[in-house]
């Protein structure tokens, strides 16, 4: 059994399979460290310490790292659009057999 593989079919299960979830890890890690900032600048705002600027930084940067990853995921599905690439992967065996994934 031989699948009739395409370029457009390749790029559709990296994207399905490896981008999307490193993109949804990376976003969450991002959330994490915004919601870590967030707590430790709650915590620590009365004090005026280094601390709630410690906090501040990372809710800066987990913005950061939110806005970064939703612009990838956009950018990755605009590419993806203009070269026609769906994200559903249709696979063809020389038996004719349809399988979808």
């Amino acid at each position: 059994m031989i699948a009739d593989v395409t370029i457009g079919s390749l790029v559709a299960s990296v994207n399905k399979v490896i981008i999307n979830p490193l993109i949804i890890f990376l976003f969450s890690l991002a959330l994490i460290m915004f919601m870590f900032g967030m707590v430790k600048f709650i915590a620590n705002r009365e004090a005026g310490s280094d601390k709630a600027g410690e906090g501040k930084n990372n809710m800066f940067w987990g913005l950061i790292g939110m806005t970064i990853m939703i612009s990838v995921f956009g950018i990755m599905n605009f590419i993806a659009n203009t070269l026609g690439i769906q994200n559903d992967i249709n696979i063809t065996t020389q038996s004719g057999i349809e399988i979808d994934q």
